[in-house]
């Protein structure tokens, strides 16, 4: 994405180094100190970069974090298509649910959405909604395998499996892991066929 410039956004473009840089930073301040915690100087510092460099790309310390989280949901999560939905879904189930100290950024996220109503759409169009359509589109080429009857209400799916996944998330109370996701899909599955 070099030279990639955000609409709206004035400045000079994006070097995709010093964007990488300050994601990566912005998830090593939130593993150290959390997200209450964090702040544009920090991540600044650590990705060694002016604070303004930051502030030209994104409006606040939320905004790379989302950023940062798109990235990584984009480089772990397989939406491929690998012949069946009980392969199709367990592996996006088991790779969604497989938290690498995800955890408290996306609670972080969450939190930040129900206090700012701007964030809260950019985390709603951008993060949310974009993983509700990778999730439907394995669910249309199962209805297009004859795998899931047409007549499923494919939204009502994916707001029980993500439902379950920011229960969980946001009460702690069970595991969030590649098992959780795998036993997901099995429930999942038997209530389809």
């Amino acid at each position: 994405m070099a030279g990639d410039r955000r609409p709206g956004r004035p400045g000079r473009p994006r070097s995709e180094a010093a964007r990488k840089a300050i994601h990566g930073a912005a998830l090593e301040e939130l593993r150290v100190r959390g997200y209450a915690a964090l702040t544009v100087e920090g991540i600044a510092a650590r990705a060694g970069v002016g604070k303004q460099t930051i502030y030209r790309w994104w409006p606040s310390k939320a905004d790379v974090v989302l950023d940062a989280m798109l990235d990584l949901a984009a480089e772990r999560i397989s939406a491929d298509d690998e012949g069946s939905l009980e392969v199709d879904l367990s592996t996006f189930l088991r790779e969604t649910f497989r938290q690498h100290g995800q955890r408290p950024i996306l609670v972080g996220l969450m939190a930040e959405a129900v206090l700012d109503p701007v964030f809260a759409t950019a985390f709603r169009e951008r993060f949310l909604f974009r993983r509700r359509a990778a999730l439907r589109g394995v669910l249309e080429r199962a209805v297009t395998r004859g795998e899931i009857d047409p007549e499923e209400d494919l939204e009502l799916l994916i707001d029980v499996i993500y439902g379950v996944l920011w229960y969980r998330l946001l009460v702690d109370h069970a595991p969030l892991d590649a098992k959780a996701g795998e036993q997901l899909a099995a429930l999942v599955l038997r209530a389809i066929r």
